[in-house]
């Protein structure tokens, strides 16, 4: 049974930072899960936050009003099983998995639109285009699925040899970008399921975008190569530029500009990065709880706000605000 809940009450900031998390650069903190997430999801303007709780489902967070909108339950007497979720760039629907099933839902009603189960293997990630109408997900047995929602339409992408670890899909749901651990991330037309541009790895490929207006993808192996490409011709644009051997990337946004790229990783660190040349400008750290062991937290989503901030979603279960203006 799917279960909504509706709050329209405004959150003031001493009740949200009751427990003090470990220090952050931040410079605003909002608490949207006390207990700590399993995932999150920030909507392209950063005006929405999804965060999927230990506790309390799936909390809908309207961040202009630092308000919690809806909460959604896939199952109120089990624990909240969601483990990846997604928000459409256009802010008009939302997706939530757990490993076997997906609902999608509205928004701006909380209105649940479709719930859905898989019978094969098991998701990995998920994506959703504008208005509800596509969903893309990746499996563990290396299978991406494409579906149009209102058709019924479903395409499955063959071409990894292995799990599936990240997939994005572009607004219009025309375009499907797939990362897996066959040390591959693929560009695909969700149309006919042919391959546009294939981009290789030295290692498992643990992270993939798509920049809302179709001009550059990325995609991130998880030891030295993380990689800014051309869509225009499929060929390298940049290589982001950093000493350490193994690096992981947990989230990973496009400005929309298309000159900065902000990613997080699962060590509590947030960092931007410059399109052109991959040369890292600015680099933060989000929160951990406090007497968290270890001293730790994933960034699961980040987001650029209209007034020069980043905004992250982590594992904490905080929401956190960080000041841009002063980079190059």
């Amino acid at each position: 049974m799917l279960i909504i809940r509706s709050f329209s009450i405004v959150i003031c900031l001493a009740l949200l930072i009751a427990c003090q998390p470990q220090h952050s650069d931040a410079i605003k903190q909002y608490q949207h899960a006390s207990a700590g997430a399993f995932d999150a999801a920030i909507s392209a303007d950063g005006q929405y936050s999804l965060v999927s709780t230990i506790e309390h489902g799936v909390a809908v967070w309207d961040n202009q009003a630092n308000a919690l909108k809806f909460q959604w339950y896939l199952k109120e007497d089990e624990q909240n099983p969601v483990i990846a979720l997604a928000i459409a760039d256009d802010n008009s629907t939302a997706v939530t998995a757990t490993k076997t099933e997906f609902a999608v839902w509205d928004i701006q009603s909380g209105e649940n639109l479709g719930f859905y189960s898989i019978k094969a293997s098991h998701i990995r990630d998920i994506a959703i285009a504008n208005q509800g109408r596509y969903v893309l997900y990746g499996r563990a047995d290396g299978v991406a699925v494409h579906v149009d929602l209102q058709t019924g339409r479903r395409i499955e992408f063959l071409g990894h040899q292995e799990k599936i670890n990240a997939v994005a899909l572009s607004p219009n749901g025309r375009y499907a970008l797939s990362g897996a651990n066959d040390y591959a991330a693929y560009l695909w037309d969700t149309r006919s399921g042919q391959v546009v541009y294939r981009f290789n790895h030295a290692s498992r490929v643990t992270q993939v975008a798509l920049d809302p207006q179709g001009r550059f993808a990325f995609s991130a192996g998880s030891k030295r190569q993380a990689s800014i490409w051309d869509l225009r011709t499929g060929a390298q644009h940049s290589q982001l530029q950093y000493i350490a051997r193994q690096k992981i990337f947990s989230a990973v946004r496009f400005s929309n500009d298309g000159q900065w790229l902000a990613t997080g990783s699962p060590s509590r660190e947030l960092a931007l990065w410059e399109t052109h040349s991959g040369k890292r400008v600015l680099d933060y750290q989000v929160a951990a709880r406090a007497n968290s062991q270890p001293k730790s937290a994933v960034v699961f989503a980040v987001a650029f706000t209209n007034n020069n901030q980043l905004l992250t979603e982590s594992s904490s279960g905080l929401s956190e605000y960080f000041n841009i203006k002063g980079m190059p």
